[in-house]
């Protein structure tokens, strides 16, 4: 069967099953789930832990030899498998059916996945790990469900924080689920009588978004302008210098700029977005920004980087930190900011 995160605590207080299976890519959530299923475990009696890493050449024998050996410490023992690539391989998949199909009494099995794609959710494996056991899928938490997941985190440490102060932690942390419960913590500290509102928690936390340049120029390339926009500010209160974020903008620029223009020509996007020099990996990134943002735009935006890098040089008055979120905020695609609005930037 098939649990949410949020039905695991009521779940285990009323049962443990042979087979768990955790899936995702939230190192926190997973780990708390991993951690939740462990304890109710020893409670049971399964006083061993014995943890196999199947990646690489993984003997997975050694699993099915393990699961029928007696335990040396104690009569029930836990078999904690981690696969981090979620493809655990023919032999790897045969071993988990067969654990499934003769399970041990004095056994339960926690399998620990990164997020599995259709074919893995689908497949023989998983399904009979689900028809012995549960599977707890972590979904991340995204940028409108943070507030509302940093409100019952902090309800749950005793906290009484206003909408304001739950805003500004969000906006705070920008998605690092641990960074927020390591802030929630220093709170249960700092306001002992529990109730926080926006000005204590301004003074409390601390920055803790992780800003660095090439976060910083994918948020563009996504059209998250808002979050785009909190980077920079970030990295200017951090120290860095102008120069390399106008650098990585307009090198992006250019590539969308020629890469429009292969497109107008008759060519495919994928292949326009390759020959202008995009990696495999990011053509995502890329092509969802070359489907947003128009070619006349894409222009102005390098006419106006060009207007911003005089300005760095001295060769025109110029509020180099205004403009350069000017020039964020409009290639991230805010609607506010379309070229109309930006060429008095390109007469100076």
């Amino acid at each position: 069967m098939k649990l949410r995160a949020e039905q695991l605590q009521d779940h285990l207080k009323k049962q443990l099953l042979p087979v768990y299976i955790i899936s995702g890519d939230e190192p926190l959530l997973s780990q708390e789930a991993a951690d939740s299923i462990r304890t109710a475990a020893r409670a049971q009696g399964f006083a061993e832990r014995d943890i196999f890493h199947a990646e690489g050449n993984f003997d997975w024998n050694q699993i099915l030899n393990e699961s029928s050996a007696m335990s040396l410490f104690s009569d029930k023992k836990m078999l904690e498998i981690r696969i981090p690539n979620g493809k655990p391989g023919d032999k790897g998949s045969a071993a988990l059916s067969e654990l499934c199909d003769n399970p041990n009494p004095d056994n339960m099995v926690l399998v620990i996945l990164p997020k599995l794609d259709r074919s893995g959710q689908n497949s023989k494996w998983i399904k009979s790990l689900e028809a012995t056991g549960a599977h707890i899928q972590v979904w991340p938490v995204d940028a409108k469900q943070m507030p509302r997941w940093i409100q019952q985190r902090l309800r749950s440490a005793g906290i009484n924080a206003n909408q304001e102060a739950v805003q500004i932690l969000a906006d705070r942390v920008e998605g690092n689920l641990l960074a927020a419960v390591q802030e929630i913590e220093k709170l249960k500290l700092l306001a002992p009588d529990g109730g926080v509102d926006g000005n204590t928690m301004s003074s409390v936390v601390a920055d803790s978004a992780r800003y660095n340049l090439f976060e910083f120029v994918d948020k563009i390339l996504i059209g998250d302008a808002q979050s785009a926009a909190r980077s920079l500010r970030g990295l200017q209160n951090e120290g860095t210098d102008a120069i390399p974020l106008l650098w990585a903008i307009t090198r992006e620029l250019r590539i969308l700029v020629k890469a429009s223009e292969l497109v107008a020509a008759g060519e495919h996007s994928d292949r326009a977005l390759k020959n202008a020099g995009v990696w495999e990996k990011r053509l995502p990134l890329f092509r969802g920004a070359l489907q947003r943002l128009r070619p006349a735009h894409l222009r102005m935006l390098l006419r106006q980087a060009g207007a911003i890098d005089r300005g760095i040089k001295g060769m025109r008055d110029a509020d180099v930190w205004d403009e350069l979120a000017t020039l964020v905020l409009s290639f991230a695609g805010s609607q506010t900011l379309q070229p109309i609005n930006i060429k008095i930037l390109l007469q100076a």
